[in-house]
């Protein structure tokens, strides 16, 4: 598919559930939230009639996200027939790390093609207080593995001030001995986000200067994403940014967002979108033309570059959008 602006549009961010066994302060309120019930969310007959009709309009790779994606039941198979759908050719995940343990087998034998891991601490207080939830030993076994894994895996975080950006260089430092990458990604103002302040890029990149020397630019490619990467002397793995605050990418942007509940967004940014699932259940047994021309439509609607600065951004929760 092909936008008004000239962008190819090939990558789908899934997201298969709202839920997520942690309660992090940057993206749930204290007072807790409300779950979708059940009904309200795509089933995986859906999900995968939805990524059929993607692939054929030139959907080539998928990112299962959630919430958790690994509190939903079953999402290892539901991975493995995305996995084997004709014309999908990547099919990768992220996830908090706490429960990976138990799944990564699965995991493997579903021919998973990459895995984001999240790690905005590497301190178990500081973990029980950004994620008011425990789980900081599981994550960390997690993490202690990751080089014996068979697909490449990231390490993603968010700094915040007054969170955990005084553990910059320590998490940087991951992949001093280990082939990860370790991106630090900009916080977006959305949702509970929005009470707390970034680190813009310039500084973060200060922080890790300040004890590992020099960051060179790296011309490779390690996904598809906007990450830019950097490596470092003596560093055997590589260090990304993603900065949507300080360095839009928009002009390379390829995505699209689909919602547990079946909102499919063109841009995390604005107010537009499509209710797949409202098509899906309205159209007759299984004819896709409906689902299919939608999309194209909403895909004409993807702005030429994001903007958060409509306070009606604060509204949105990216546990129910997949961040």
């Amino acid at each position: 598919m092909i936008d008004s602006f000239g962008r190819t549009i090939d990558y789908l961010r899934l997201s298969v559930t709202d839920r997520c066994n942690l309660r992090c302060v940057y993206c749930m309120p204290p007072q807790g939230v409300t779950w979708l019930p059940h009904a309200d969310i795509l089933s995986f007959e859906e999900i995968l009639r939805v990524v059929g009709v993607m692939a054929e309009l030139g959907i080539t790779k998928i990112k299962v996200t959630g919430g958790e994606a690994l509190t939903r039941r079953a999402v290892v198979d539901l991975i493995r027939q995305i996995k084997q759908m004709p014309g999908i050719q990547l099919v990768t995940m992220t996830s908090n790390g706490v429960l990976l343990a138990e799944y990564l087998d699965g995991l493997i034998s579903a021919d998973l093609d990459a895995l984001n891991i999240s790690v905005d601490t590497l301190n178990a207080e500081t973990f029980s207080r950004i994620t008011r939830s425990a789980g900081f030993d599981q994550l960390m076994s997690v993490i202690e593995k990751i080089d014996s894994l068979p697909f490449p895996v990231k390490i993603n975080c968010v700094p915040i001030c007054g969170l955990n950006d005084s553990e910059i260089a320590a998490i940087a430092g991951l992949a001093q001995n280990s082939a990860t990458a370790v991106r630090f990604i900009e916080l977006m103002p959305l949702g509970c986000a929005a009470n707390f302040q970034m680190l813009p890029r310039k500084k973060i990149m200060a922080e890790i200067e300040k004890v590992y020397g020099t960051l060179t630019p790296f011309s490779g490619s390690l996904g598809n994403g906007p990450a830019v990467y950097y490596s470092l002397p003596g560093f055997r793995g590589k260090i990304g940014f993603i900065s949507p605050m300080s360095h839009h990418f928009c002009g390379i942007c390829n995505r699209l967002r689909l919602s547990a509940a079946g909102l499919l967004m063109p841009c995390l940014s604005g107010n537009a979108g499509l209710d797949v699932r409202t098509v899906l259940r309205g159209s007759v047994g299984n004819d896709n033309e409906a689902v299919a021309n939608a999309v194209k439509a909403l895909v004409l609607q993807k702005p030429r570059c994001h903007s958060f600065a409509d306070t009606e951004q604060h509204d949105k929760e990216m546990f129910r959008i997949g961040g």
